[in-house]
């Protein structure tokens, strides 16, 4: 396997893309960037700048990007990366890890991007995480496989990763690719 470069990590809201690209970019020295926050500003309000900024950092050499793309700029996305990574959990795992961030957000208050916070009177709005990932848990699957069988995707690396168990064997292969050290048991 070549070293990776440009790499989208796709999947449901709270599957934990952003914590796996996080950790993806560190092991590879590559810079990580965090859709949600080019695309929210300060209270929810999307930043008019946003698909000018995602041109910018899909030109550059390398990247990881925590997100297969917002409808706008997906395609340019998946024509600019060198890498697909999907994290492709089941729904229940979905379910408790975007339940178990978002109240964690919302009793500490906790800032996420552009100064915005989750609150627990959102909770049942349906563009909050816990509803999107939910209602939108079925279109993801079905346009992340529809994407991975394209025939124009094909000189991509795509990556499936059914569970966690799956994504940090993966994580340790490209690291142990990139230094050029292999570890065996």
């Amino acid at each position: 396997m070549s070293v990776v470069q440009r790499v989208l990590v796709g999947g449901i809201t709270g599957a934990g893309k952003s914590t796996f690209a996080q950790q993806l970019a560190m092991s590879l020295g590559l810079p990580y960037h965090e859709m949600d926050a080019m695309y929210h500003g300060p209270n929810w309000q999307p930043i008019p700048t946003f698909v000018q900024d995602v041109e910018a950092v899909a030109e550059q050499p390398a990247w990881v990007l925590d997100s297969h793309g917002y409808t706008q700029v997906r395609d340019l996305l998946w024509q600019a990366a060198d890498t697909v990574v999907w994290l492709d959990y089941s729904r229940p795992l979905v379910l408790r890890r975007v339940l178990s961030r978002s109240a964690r957000r919302a009793w500490m208050g906790e800032p996420i991007f552009n100064g915005n916070t989750e609150r627990f009177v959102n909770w049942f709005d349906s563009e909050h995480p816990i509803a999107w990932s939910m209602s939108q848990y079925r279109r993801r699957h079905d346009d992340m496989s529809a994407r991975f069988a394209d025939p124009q995707f094909r000189p991509l690396r795509r990556v499936r990763l059914s569970n966690p168990a799956a994504a940090e064997l993966w994580l340790r292969v490209v690291q142990q690719e990139a230094t050029g050290s292999r570890q065996f048991p």
